[in-house]
């Protein structure tokens, strides 16, 4: 689970994130729905301790993460909005390597790893690949296989189409798909929410660092009105 608890945060004296509260449980497929600016990536790195928020805390499977950000780390992996900023290597599996070899794994058990990660994204053997000749939707899903090769208990995403054909798009939907019921949390943060919306088990709207909206999908249109995020 992922607890915020009266969170708030702000950049250069700006409010972010204002006394936000929320909880995401484990396998839970989850929607944060918000336009540039909302807070949703702001969020999003609150939870393995990429930032820090000002007052409150957050706390990944009851402990806080700044207590153990390792653990934070393993537990919540996350994929960025341009896959690019988070690659570490020139090869792929070079890159998927990289985070089990920093918890200090063994060797067979990191090649497990990025075996099992690349094959979940449809990849597989493509390991001696170099990142600079893939496509946009490889590198996303590249960049999903390196966190999935932390084995975390949870899913974060900013903004994961962006730039991407529909091809890619829906080869990274599917993917996505077949997480919760495997047990793994998503969540996945968007202005458009075609295709999205459908397989959400909960919809979460913010507006200027606070959440408006937090309902089942069949319900969650309504609450989506004034957030000018696109609905289908």
């Amino acid at each position: 689970m992922i607890e915020f608890r009266s969170v708030s945060y702000a950049f250069e004296d700006v409010p972010v994130l204002s006394d936000l509260s929320l909880s995401i449980d484990d396998g839970e497929f989850v929607v944060l729905a918000g336009a540039n600016g909302s807070g949703k990536t702001t969020l999003l790195r609150h939870c393995n301790g990429l930032l820090s928020p000002d007052e409150g805390s957050v706390l990944v499977d009851g402990r806080p993460v700044e207590a153990d950000l390792i653990a934070a780390r393993s537990s919540v992996g996350m994929v960025f909005q341009h896959p690019r900023d988070q690659f570490v290597a020139a090869t792929v599996g070079a890159d998927i390597a990289f985070g089990p070899e920093n918890l200090g794994l063994p060797r067979e058990e990191i090649d497990r790893r990025v075996a099992v990660a690349l094959e979940a994204v449809n990849m597989g053997g493509r390991g001696d690949d170099r990142i600079a000749t893939l496509s946009g939707g490889e590198q996303a899903r590249i960049a999903i296989a390196g966190a999935l090769a932390m084995e975390p208990t949870h899913l974060v995403l900013d903004e994961p189409f962006t730039g991407l054909d529909d091809p890619a798009r829906r080869s990274v939907l599917d993917r996505l798909e077949s997480l919760s019921p495997e047990g793994t949390g998503v969540v996945l943060a968007t202005h458009d929410l075609r295709d999205v919306l459908e397989m959400a088990d909960r919809v979460i709207a913010m507006r200027d660092g606070r959440i408006v909206a937090d309902e089942p999908p069949e319900r969650a249109r309504d609450g989506l009105a004034d957030v000018a995020v696109r609905v289908p």
